[in-house]
């Protein structure tokens, strides 16, 4: 007997985001793993109409379907790929598959309780109406149970995977460093808390190469910092870049440094692994869990100290070892291993 299952890629509409790249590759390796029982319609914007083959089907979004979402009762599974979608199906018999990629607001808006308080409602939501939970990490799993009200619901923690794009010939970034360099990688918001990182530049020539999404006023906290440690000249704030620029950046740089104080997963830090660059991550939220061993940590963010976590980092990387450590870590965080484990939820 054939299934009939929608996959919620709503949040296509938003590139150089974690959740576009969730949707995206999971979306394209469900179609490579699906058996022939399985009959996949993805949900998503018009402009991505067709953008995964044949093999699909497609529902196009539209913003009154929050409200009035007609012919959702054909489907028998239903997954939901974001926490705060406000698109679900109104036939109470379609079965709902809830993932949860975090909880960062309550980081992000401690001084705002009634935000929290608003947005936990919105989650608690769409929680009552699902019959399996997914969490990207054992962490984000927790701040569900500790913060939300759970029934009999199935639990569990599906790891995002991660496939970086190889472009070997590829030699023309846009900005080239004159020096060797650091490099983070994200969208340029308070809670990734690049405003520590140019304090690693004093008392040596390197540079700090950030890329990502950049259109929030904190950056210029961030040349504040830059300014105050003396090292503004060698602070660049690239904003998004393509595939191309962001292969080049990885695999040239020195480490790879991401000092967030919320994450659900770390996309970016798993990236980093492939090119096996020593990592240097914050030790809040998700991070200790993604990177494990294999990363060095930043317990606070005291210039001195984080100097010394670097240094000290640096010196004891094993070229030889590291390296082949870290690739074995990125390929255990595959879509592959991902897409096998959603697939059963789908089952009726």
């Amino acid at each position: 007997m054939s299934q009939s299952v929608l996959i919620d890629l709503e949040r296509l509409k938003y590139p150089y985001t974690g959740l576009y790249n969730f949707a995206e590759n999971l979306g394209r390796e469900l179609i490579l793993q699906k058996d022939e029982k399985t009959h996949l319609t993805y949900f998503l914007p018009k402009k991505y109409e067709g953008s995964f083959g044949p093999d699909v089907d497609y529902f196009i979004q539209n913003p009154v379907q929050k409200f009035i979402f007609p012919f959702t009762g054909k489907f028998k599974a239903w997954h939901s790929t974001y926490q705060g979608s406000a698109y679900y199906p109104r036939n109470r018999s379609v079965k709902i598959i809830q993932t949860v990629h975090d909880l960062n607001f309550l980081y992000e808006k401690s001084h705002r309780p009634d935000k929290i308080k608003a947005q936990l409602k919105k989650i608690q939501a769409g929680l009552d109406r699902a019959d399996s939970i997914t969490a990207i990490s054992a962490f984000t799993l927790g701040e569900i149970e500790n913060h939300l009200r759970l029934g009999n619901q199935e639990r569990r923690v599906i790891y995002n995977g991660c496939q970086v794009k190889t472009f070997e010939g590829f030699d023309t970034p846009g900005y080239r460093p004159e020096r060797p360099y650091l490099f983070s990688m994200g969208t340029v918001l308070p809670k990734k808390n690049f405003h520590v990182l140019p304090a690693l530049l004093v008392g040596n020539d390197y540079e700090l190469v950030l890329a990502g999404l950049n259109q929030h006023p904190y950056q210029e906290k961030i040349w504040e910092e830059a300014a105050r440690f003396g090292v503004r000249d060698r602070v660049h704030i690239l904003g998004p870049v393509n595939e191309e620029n962001k292969y080049w950046y990885y695999k040239n740089c020195l480490a790879f440094v991401f000092p967030s104080l919320a994450e659900g997963f770390g996309l970016p830090v798993v990236e980093s692994m492939y090119f096996g660059k020593p990592l240097f991550l914050s030790d809040k939220t998700s991070l200790p869990e993604i990177g494990g061993d294999l990363a060095y940590y930043f317990r606070d963010f005291d210039p001195e100290h984080m100097r010394a976590v670097f240094e000290s980092g640096i010196n004891v990387f094993d070229i030889q070892l590291g390296p082949k450590l870290l690739r074995a870590r990125y390929e255990f965080f595959s879509w592959k291993n991902a897409a096998s484990q959603y697939l059963p939820l789908y089952s009726l």
